[in-house]
């Protein structure tokens, strides 16, 4: 059954990007930007200047305790015991039949908090099936809603935000984050990471934030053509690049092996249908 306009979530920024003239659909639940001055002029530009995507809509969970980790092994396909402070890994939640339950990013806050990111349309899914298998009373939080998530994407993005906080964003390496002050809030999460291949960073903050936020990198993106970027253009780019989506490339019934994603299947360790994956990828 489809949702009414009115059973839709709204992120933060909503009414900033109808006033930006964007195109709003219902995505995941959500009502989203889909595109403001069309795909492929959007597209150009996070290839070739800067643009923003506002992917609020995606699902933030946070896990605690000395038993994190654990959680984090038994139901990922890749090594989280790998991660140090401030590195993020792309894994999946491999199910018990040989499909994909998610993929999703884990970020290392310290030894004993994680961040998990995972897909808007599969947020009540994955926290169930965390749920499900945290036998060892790990403190799981489900941040999604009070959470917004700004991807700045593009060639210029480190010059484009740098005068907004002290983090030396030209320095950071993909699949690394820091967590400081921006745009004048403290306690912000930038990570250089993002779905379009154009480099630049994903920013993680509260949702009373967000619009001051938007404004700031707004104002400092503009000497360098900043503009703002609909989902639209977030596929064309990923397509571009070949990276999986979930729903589309990969599903609850395409495994790990099959999806081309051997290479975040780690056999050093337990997890999810492991023992099936591994002698799958022997016999291929």
């Amino acid at each position: 059954m489809e949702m009414t306009e009115t059973q839709l979530k709204s992120i933060a920024l909503n009414d900033v990007h109808i006033r930006l003239g964007a195109k709003m659909v219902p995505f995941a639940g959500y009502m989203m930007p889909v595109s403001y001055a069309g795909i492929n002029v959007e597209h150009e530009t996070v290839r070739s200047a800067v643009g923003v995507f506002d992917v609020s809509h995606m699902g933030e969970f946070i896990l605690k305790g000395e038993n994190a980790l654990d959680l984090i092994q038994r139901t990922t396909s890749n090594d989280a015991s790998k991660l140090v402070d401030g590195k993020v890994q792309y894994t999946c939640f491999p199910n018990d039949k040989g499909g994909i339950v998610e993929d999703l990013l884990v970020y290392r806050i310290d030894e004993k908090t994680y961040m998990l990111v995972v897909n808007a349309s599969n947020i009540a899914k994955d926290w169930e099936w965390l749920v499900k298998h945290n036998h060892k009373n790990v403190e799981m939080h489900n941040i999604s809603d009070k959470t917004s998530l700004l991807a700045v994407q593009g060639p210029k993005a480190a010059e484009a935000l740098q005068s907004l906080t002290d983090m030396d964003l030209k320095s950071m390496e993909y699949y690394t984050f820091q967590k400081g002050k921006f745009a004048g809030f403290d306690n912000v999460l930038v990570s250089a990471t993002g779905y379009t291949g154009a480099g630049g960073f994903e920013i993680y903050f509260e949702n009373g934030q967000a619009t001051k936020i938007w404004e700031a990198i707004f104002e400092a993106g503009k000497p360098f053509g900043i503009q703002p970027i609909g989902l639209g253009a977030r596929d064309t780019l990923r397509l571009e690049m070949g990276f999986c989506l979930y729903g589309n490339d990969i599903d609850d019934t395409t495994s790990p092996i099959e999806a081309g994603l051997g290479w975040i299947t780690k056999f050093t360790k337990d997890f999810t249908n492991s023992q099936a994956l591994k002698a799958q990828k022997e016999k291929a």
